[in-house]
């Protein structure tokens, strides 16, 4: 009978044991995605304006410092936004668009990706008209070698 009860309180030792690592590695991953999404948070707050703004005079410079901060097919994307007509309209209508980040926060984080979602001033001026308007977007940002980029952009428009 004793050896019955050693060997329940042993399979209940290495039960205990099992809880604990699994809870220790899941609050691992937590703590790993609680400084991910830190970190994605403040990358985001900075590359948001230069991914939203951009001045008729300096288009092109505008998206290719906008694509430093983006990987994948988002560079590809304002690439192609510079190589095209998107820079000459912009140009042709003397639009300037500048972009402020009021306020933004973390959606979904993992290690590697995090959603953040940014709330922005917009302030557009168009030949001599000026408008003033508030959006939002989504970043999904990712870590690549030490940095965080811009994977996706999505904002009420539609995806970039």
């Amino acid at each position: 009978m004793r050896w019955v009860l050693t060997g329940v309180l042993g399979l209940a030792a290495l039960a205990l044991a099992a809880a604990v690592l699994v809870m220790g590695l899941d609050l691992r991953r937590l703590d790993q995605a609680e400084a991910a999404g830190k970190e994605a948070l403040a990358a985001a707050r900075a590359v948001a304006p230069d991914l939203l703004s951009y001045n008729y005079r300096t288009i092109e410079q505008d998206l290719e410092r906008a694509a430093e901060h983006t990987t994948g097919e988002l560079t590809k994307h304002y690439r192609e936004l510079r190589n095209g007509p998107f820079a000459g309209q912009r140009r042709a209508e003397q639009k300037v668009q500048q972009t402020t980040v009021v306020r933004a926060a973390v959606e979904r984080a993992g290690p590697d990706r995090v959603e953040v979602l940014v709330f922005v001033d917009m302030g557009i001026a168009t030949g001599g008209r000026q408008e003033f308007r508030q959006n939002r977007a989504r970043l999904v940002m990712v870590r690549e070698d030490a940095r965080w980029l811009v994977a996706e952009l999505s904002t009420l428009i539609g995806k970039a």
